[in-house]
């Protein structure tokens, strides 16, 4: 079996190819700037509206890669609430969405803070809140005292993706990381949050959580290198749609001796990606402010602004009226009657795709995929 890149003596040395990783984090940090241009010439509610989308995409985008899928509704609803933003849509919300949510914010609206030991087992204990995890007991808020194996197949024929250090030196490990997580380097911001999510997936020290942990980690790191709390693009949301070139970087780079070029320059591509998708989300965010303004003298009742919300934001699967009243709770009639009164203001249409159904989409321009 292949040395782990904890195994060598220089370990944690790393090194990398300057001159392969200088032009791609050349091209991520111009590419920040200028999102971060566009976002600052737009209104107070659109940077709070862009804000909130793409937080709650971090959220559930980063629970998604482990497979554990999280209530859309529940996760904005509570960033919304927890950031002090107005939002119509407030729900009862689980412990374990509660928890996520909890993490990224203190990671991101308190970037500038140090990172120790009991603030990472806060965010740990927070994920876990129940202390289990799926049908497992695990120790939250607290670092593993047991080996810890990745591994994938059905039993009896399982394969070890990673053997992580022993439990032994998990605490002497977080030391050494922390101190050079939290000083002052000549190591640029963004290429500091990449070495950060490898160290610290290396060392692996919970039971269950790291990637998650890791993440936030990354999210934290990269706000610094932007000195802002403003979350404007979803790191998580590119990773999840390119995860099996995730996991297989990592596993590559886990045997290196310590070069860990490829994991980087795999890290700031997928990072320039991730600003790249930025460009459509604030797409969507620019049409809704749009047709709100269009429509700020239009009368419209609570039931109707929340369904045209959720239709703006990308409403999932077809609307129908059944869906309409269940959702805005009231009877299949008023249902029926909402649409039909946004249909006669040139808001609503019925879908041509006909079928033994009826359903309901905005008209043309505000329609956007």
């Amino acid at each position: 079996m292949a040395q782990y890149i904890y195994e060598y003596k220089n370990w944690p040395e790393f090194t990398w190819d300057e001159g392969q990783i200088s032009v791609i984090l050349g091209k991520v940090r111009h590419l920040q700037g200028k999102v971060f241009g566009q976002m600052s010439g737009l209104g107070f509610l659109l940077k709070e509206e862009t804000m909130l989308s793409t937080l709650t995409l971090d959220v559930l985008k980063s629970s998604e890669i482990e497979g554990e899928i999280l209530n859309y509704e529940q996760v904005r609803s509570s960033i919304a609430r927890r950031l002090g933003l107005e939002y119509a849509g407030i729900v009862h919300v689980d412990k374990n969405v509660e928890g996520v949510v909890e993490m990224m914010l203190d990671a991101t609206q308190r970037y500038a803070s140090p990172l120790d030991h009991e603030r990472i087992f806060g965010w740990h204990a927070a994920l876990f809140p129940t202390g289990w995890s799926g049908m497992h007991r695990i120790d939250a808020g607290r670092y593993r005292d047991g080996e810890m194996q990745v591994v994938s197949g059905p039993m009896g024929r399982e394969k070890v993706h990673f053997q992580a250090p022993s439990p032994k030196v998990v605490r002497d490990e977080m030391d050494a990381f922390l101190a050079w997580f939290n000083q002052v380097s000549n190591i640029d911001g963004v290429l500091k949050a990449a070495i950060a999510h490898f160290w610290f997936i290396i060392i692996h020290p919970f039971d269950d959580g790291n990637g998650r942990i890791a993440r936030a980690m990354s999210d934290l790191l990269l706000a610094r290198s932007e000195e802002s709390s403003q979350r404007f693009y979803s790191l998580s949301n590119q990773i999840l749609s390119e995860k099996k070139m995730y996991y297989q970087t990592l596993q590559k780079v886990q045997h290196s001796s310590g070069d860990i070029t490829e994991w980087l320059d795999w890290f700031l591509n997928c990072l320039y990606r991730a600003l790249v998708n930025t460009e459509e989300t604030l797409k969507r965010v620019l049409q809704k402010a749009d047709f709100w303004n269009e429509h700020k003298e239009t009368v419209l009742n609570s039931r109707q602004r929340l369904m045209l919300n959720k239709l703006l934001d990308g409403f999932d699967g077809k609307l129908k009226s059944s869906k309409w009243a269940k959702i805005t709770k009231c009877s299949a009639d008023t249902a029926l009657r909402d649409i039909k009164d946004l249909i006669e203001k040139g808001i609503l249409q019925q879908e041509e795709s006909g079928g033994r159904s009826t359903h309901y989409e905005l008209i043309p321009r505000w329609n956007t995929p």
